[in-house]
């Protein structure tokens, strides 16, 4: 008996230290958690800065701006502005990628810096895909070809007619080698078997001054640029690259109703971070951007700029990079661009 009773003792005592160490395990790991999800929820706890890859005062760092603002008005924390232009967007991308990756240093991506200019520049000191996080995009815009209201194409088929009687071809004006204006103008080359000869310029500015004063054929701008001077009467639109019909332009045809279905083109404006953020701070940066996004304030503005509102999840967000890479550039590619 007393045997029996020594082996419960010790039976007890073993299972005792074994609840015991168990406990403490358990214990020893949620204490290292604690702090981190502490620290996730109290997120941001300072200043959030976005890389702007323009120079101030245009129309995505006046976006950005008043995107910040809400932001900030949000999340209780002040929204810096970095603007870093230079190097077709790569200068300020370049920079993301090497800060930490803590949600705290966020870029300005667009369809140049995350998609373009990885054919563009052999030597791009950075993956799109692999070297950022997702977060939203922000907005996306068609472009509008137009022409000089003394151009004698009053349609898109007079206007393809015209420049396969044009021996020397037409000559269309870009933003610059690799923009959409240069991408579009190759496309529509391409597909309307005509020849037609680029003229890249820095920005869209001078572009449709000289546009306007018909020292060039054609342009593909974004309508923000460009319908001011279609509603005084200088320029004339002939269509729009979006797939469907704009809500904002229903009266202008698109590319693909006029015969030319390849001709589909969204520039578009969104936010990625540094690879590596931690998924809970990608989740709420993407709810706060989404809502920044849809308010009052910037809605009402992008109206009044022929812009739209286009927010999705990380994951849309990278699917849409990586098919745009590969799309565009075949464009790219084909149309022989490279980088100055």
């Amino acid at each position: 008996m007393m045997k029996w009773r020594t082996f419960q003792h010790r039976a007890l005592a073993i299972w005792r230290c074994f609840v015991f160490s168990i406990a403490a395990t358990v214990l020893a790991l949620a204490v290292p958690l604690a702090p981190a999800a502490a620290q996730y929820d109290d997120f941001p706890s300072r200043p959030i800065t976005i890389v702007v890859p323009f120079t101030p005062g245009g129309s995505a760092d006046v976006l950005m701006r008043l995107v910040g603002q809400k932001l900030s008005e949000s999340v209780k924390q002040p929204v810096l502005l970095d603007n870093r232009a230079g190097g077709g967007g790569n200068v300020g991308a370049l920079a993301v990628k090497l800060s930490p990756p803590d949600g705290y240093t966020l870029f300005m991506a667009h369809t140049g810096t995350h998609a373009v200019n990885v054919t563009l520049y052999p030597d791009l000191k950075f993956d799109p895909i692999k070297d950022f996080q997702p977060i939203t995009p922000l907005i996306s815009f068609p472009s509008i070809l137009v022409v000089p209201a003394a151009s004698p194409a009053k349609t898109l088929a007079e206007f393809v007619a015209l420049a396969k009687t044009r021996p020397g071809g037409l000559s269309y004006a870009s933003q610059g080698i690799g923009a959409s204006g240069h991408l579009l103008g190759e496309m529509f080359a391409r597909d309307a078997g005509a020849r037609m000869v680029h003229v890249p310029y820095r920005g869209v500015a001078p572009a449709i001054t000289d546009l306007i004063a018909g020292r060039v054929d054609f342009l593909f701008s974004s309508p923000i640029s460009a319908f001011a001077y279609v509603q005084d009467g200088r320029l004339r639109t002939l269509a729009i690259t979006g797939a469907a019909r704009s809500s904002i332009f229903p009266d202008i045809a698109t590319m693909t109703e006029l015969g030319f279905p390849n001709l589909q083109l969204l520039t578009w404006f969104g936010i990625v971070g540094p690879a590596g953020i931690p998924a809970p701070i990608v989740k709420k940066l993407n709810e706060e951007f989404i809502r920044a996004a849809h308010s009052d304030a910037v809605t009402r503005m992008l109206e009044s700029q022929a812009t739209e509102v286009f927010t999705s999840t990380p994951e849309q967000f990278g699917a849409l990079m990586a098919r745009d890479i590969v799309r565009l550039g075949k464009v790219v590619r084909e149309s022989g661009a490279k980088a100055d």
